[in-house]
Parts: structure tokens; sequence; C-alpha cells
């Protein structure tokens, strides 16, 4: 999970979304609360998918099936404060055939302030079962 530099950027397939630390995200000392990072790094993975073409609503109204996550683990290196603005970026993985799995990280220009492993897997909206990723999802991967 950890890597001391920066993710090489589009080329290899990270996708980078930009955050600005809002009053809201911090505690009463201005620095952001830990489990706010789970938040940063929601958003930054629905804007990845939206970037490949891929909406939630959408995939979830035309195949049934919705994403969630199964396991996240998160690491914590600096603080982020009030009004920084933050890089969090996405890193797929080779997905599996319910599953994706993700590298997240939150950066404050060269800082790395924390790092995810997630797991995400596909299920169907009614029973919450495993369901195989629809081959449309799987082809806009990169």
């Amino acid at each position: 999970m950890t890597t001391a530099t920066r993710p090489a950027g589009a080329a290899a397939g990270v996708y980078s979304h930009p955050f600005r630390v809002y009053w809201e995200d911090t505690d009463a000392g201005g620095v952001v609360f830990y489990a706010n990072y789970l938040r940063f790094f929601e958003r930054a993975r629905t804007e990845w998918l939206r970037a490949l073409g891929i909406a939630q609503q959408r995939l979830l109204d035309d195949t049934g099936v919705m994403f969630v996550v199964a396991e996240a683990r998160l690491r914590w290196l600096k603080p982020a404060r009030l009004d920084d603005l933050l890089d969090v970026s996405v890193a797929p993985r080779p997905p599996g055939r319910a599953t994706l799995e993700l590298d997240q990280q939150a950066w404050r220009g060269a800082d790395l302030l924390a790092e995810a492993a997630v797991r995400i897997g596909c299920v169907d909206a009614g029973t919450f079962r495993a369901r195989r990723i629809p081959k449309s999802v799987i082809e806009r991967l990169p």
C-alpha cells in the first residue's frame, strides 16, 4: 500500500481529483478529521468512474447492480488542514470477476497525507449478493 512517490499520472492509469479542505472537514483544531479521508476517497472513486463514462445511477437503472465497499485499509501519515488543496488519486488494479481493488492516496503538493487500499464489490441492488461486473464497465477500465 505504501509508495513514497506520487503516482505517474494518467499514462499509468491513475486518476486524480482535486479537493479543497472546508471547515466542515476539520475538527476543532482545524485538522481534517481522520474519518473524512474515507469521504475524500469515495468522492474520488465516484469522479473516476464518471470520467470513465460510468454513471452509477445509470448503472443501477440499466443493470440492477451497484458497487459497495467491502474492505478498506487506511494509513494516515500527515495532517491536512483547513483550506489545503488536496489531490486524491485512484489507481486500479486488474479487476476480478465481481471486485475492483483500488489504491488511493491523498496528497498536498509533494506530501503524501493518507493512503488506502480499497476493495469494491459489485452486488445485486436488491439482494446484495455478489454479481459479475458488467462487461460495459470492464471494457472502460484502464
